[in-house]
């Protein structure tokens, strides 16, 4: 038999229809099978069976096909039925028609549920294959397992992240969904901008954990796939990265064969380990960054590596928050030889981590001041981590101190758009804004930061600075802190937000008693570490003009500053912390020298953000050693420049100038009157 004749056959046998109608089926089934079963808890393997079973009963079909007939009398042989008559039965041919027409509208329906707007399509700008990961509930028996709910979900984040083809919004977007009883599909994906949405549960019990997800259509609210996968602690690690793929899969995504593998990559092969740093995880992205959760966070994660030292992503994160605690808090040797240490040994265990490229990104950031470093760091980590919004955040925030402040605040409202829960990224606009003196927008930005961390004690705090500094509100700052509790005091951020709202409205007597109340001896205030409570005492009796308590509490706190600074010799934010300490203690040489030190250390031209800072710090320290001259045209210069504010008495505003008791010295000369806002 020739080619021609040969399909000439197939043709007279129908076996290109009975093709047709078993793939069209088939195709069908699959699609009921895998939206259907998971829901009835029925396994993932029966699915992938039945694929299996369907591919190879292909063949089988187009054989009985070729060999059978379907006729008016029944199924019979096809080499019995006569040629002639076996294209002509009219009834067997509606059958046939009709079957087929049924299966085409049925696929033609999915199609369209998936491919028209709403269904999977861009609609009003919402990319169709972007996604929302919810916090996962705990169903666990011990509710302290909540963290391993967070961590899974976390990681899960952080392997869509790496994947392009998708629009994934950020960990802290999403956390103030965690009531899951107040969700609202629809709204949620509204509010975040995106598509879908993915909700989970999480059981453990014992060494056995059990994860249920969904993926629902927002638009619609109807779901588009689940699953749940029951295994052991050890037998779920990677599961993180399988279930990213399984989404990808359902959302159409295509993946590169570098993200397969990065996805499919098991962090760590040792459990422990693996609870240990999902544990760290809340810890160190917390949007406060509070020193006591950083210092829990490298607990967690130095125990981690000690039972797993090839942990390369713990490495990276570790590395990120002993680099974070240098710069916020601890400006120490030791932070920063730790925090490169392990960046440089996650990236030796692991070239292509986007994680170790974005802690070496800070190293060469906040130790080095080298920006142009930095930036291709973050680069390759963007690259890795294309979904990452807080690696664009640091992009802004490079821009920022390179004076291109129009630019940083264009980018870190353009990832806001992105991301739009984000508080990290809105916290951002916020000091954005206030550093341009742009007190609309900051007082915008400030509602919205409250609104998505509304028990963020930062949120709260700044929210009042703004009103003082841009609208001189003096009872803005205590008023902002007011709803939280008496006992939280998270680094003794809370107590010195309310001490310096007192002093602002020269309630020494609050202040004083606010001191005395608090059971802590240190305090956030200036930059560069906590203070001793003795600091604050003595800035109290100063402004109450008791010179001795101020020189007996000041006393006290002298050898702390200069401990600190002996610690961190090339601190900029510690030479200017001893040099205001020397100005309020009267010692005008000391006083000077550790404030230019300062400034030579940061200097504007290389730091438009902290360099502004030390200048401020200088300019107070003119003023309370009786430097006029140096000090009024500094501040006449500093009230117009970006960056020369900040939530502590030093900071340069009109307000700050108008009300402050520590400017006072200055307010007999004419031409501090003449200053906006001065008298």
């Amino acid at each position: 038999m020739n080619g021609r004749a040969f399909f000439a056959e197939l043709k007279r046998r129908h076996v290109y229809r009975a093709a047709v109608v078993y793939l069209m089926t088939s195709w069908l089934f699959i699609q009921v099978a895998t939206q259907v079963f998971p829901f009835f808890e029925i396994p993932n393997w029966v699915v992938r069976l039945i694929v299996v079973l369907l591919i190879a009963g292909f063949p089988i079909a187009v054989v009985l096909a070729w060999a059978y007939e379907l006729t008016p009398a029944g199924i019979v042989k096809t080499d019995d039925v006569s040629p002639g008559k076996a294209g002509n039965w009219l009834a067997i041919h509606r059958i046939y028609t009709a079957v087929i027409g049924v299966l085409a509208l049925a696929i033609a329906f999915l199609l369209y549920l998936r491919l028209a707007p709403g269904g999977g399509e861009r609609e009003e700008g919402v990319p169709p294959r972007s996604i929302a990961v919810l916090p996962f509930e705990n169903f666990s028996v011990e509710k302290e397992n909540a963290y391993f709910a967070d961590g899974i979900q976390d990681d899960l984040l952080t392997n869509l992240a790496k994947i392009q083809d998708l629009t994934v919004i950020s960990r802290t977007s999403v956390m103030k969904y965690r009531d899951a009883g107040a969700r609202d599909i629809r709204e949620i994906g509204k509010s975040l901008g995106v598509a879908n949405i993915l909700e989970g549960s999480v059981r453990r019990v014992n060494d056995r954990v059990a994860v249920n997800v969904q993926l629902i259509d927002a638009r619609r609210d109807r779901h588009l796939w689940a699953n749940r996968y029951e295994r052991t602690i050890e037998d779920s690690l990677g599961l993180e990265g399988e279930l990213a793929t399984e989404i990808a899969d359902a959302l159409r995504a295509r993946l590169t064969p570098e993200e397969k593998a990065r996805v499919a990559k098991k962090p760590t092969q040792n459990a422990e380990a693996y609870l240990l740093y999902l544990r760290a995880l809340p810890y160190e992205q917390g949007p406060d960054t509070l020193l006591e959760d950083y210092r829990q966070a490298v607990e967690l994660y130095s125990q981690a590596i000690k039972l797993d030292p090839d942990f390369a992503l713990a490495r990276a994160h570790l590395a990120s928050t002993c680099a974070e605690i240098f710069y916020f808090y601890e400006p120490l040797e030791s932070w920063r030889n730790r925090a490169r240490d392990e960046a440089e040994a996650a990236l030796h265990l692991q070239p292509d981590l986007g994680e170790g490229h974005f802690a070496l990104g800070q190293c060469s950031y906040w130790f080095d001041q080298d920006y142009e470093r930095a930036l291709r760091e973050f680069a390759l980590a963007q690259q890795l981590l294309p979904n990452d919004s807080n690696i664009g955040g640091y992009i802004g925030a490079i821009r920022r101190r390179q004076g291109h402040w129009e630019e940083a605040l264009a980018n870190y409202e353009r990832i806001a758009k992105l991301d739009p829960q984000n508080p990290n990224i809105i916290r951002n606009v916020l000091f954005t804004n206030t550093s341009m003196r742009r007190w609309p927008q900051a007082t915008q930005a400030a509602a919205r930061f409250r609104a998505v961390a509304p028990d963020s004690v930062v949120a709260k705090v700044q929210s009042g600075y703004v009103d003082f500094s841009g609208y001189g509100d003096l009872n803005a700052i205590e008023r902002s802190v007011r709803e939280i509790p008496p006992n939280f005091d998270p680094d003794g951020s809370v107590t010195s937000a309310r001490w310096d709202g007192a002093m602002i409205r020269r309630d020494f007597a609050r202040a004083e008693s606010l001191l005395a109340q608090s059971p802590l001896n240190e305090f956030s205030y200036l930059n560069g570490g906590l203070q001793p409570k003795s600091y604050f005492a003595g800035l109290t009796a100063l402004a109450k003009k008791d010179q001795a308590t101020a020189e007996r509490q000041f006393a006290l706190a002298l050898p702390i500053f200069e401990k600190d600074l002996e610690q961190a010799p090339d601190s900029a934010n510690r030479h200017a912390n001893l040099g205001l300490l020397y100005a309020f203690m009267g010692k005008h040489d000391d006083a000077i020298r550790q404030g230019q030190l300062a400034v030579e250390l940061k200097p504007l031209a290389k730091d438009a953000n902290d360099g502004a800072i030390m200048l401020c710090c200088l300019a107070l320290i003119y003023a309370r050693v009786g430097e006029n001259e140096q000090a009024i045209p500094l501040i006449e210069r500093l009230l117009k420049t970006p960056g020369a504010v900040d939530s502590v008495d030093y900071s340069i505003t009109t307000n700050d100038l108008k009300y402050r008791w520590e400017w006072d010295p200055l307010r007999s000369d004419p031409r501090f009157e003449k200053l906006p806002g001065a008298r």
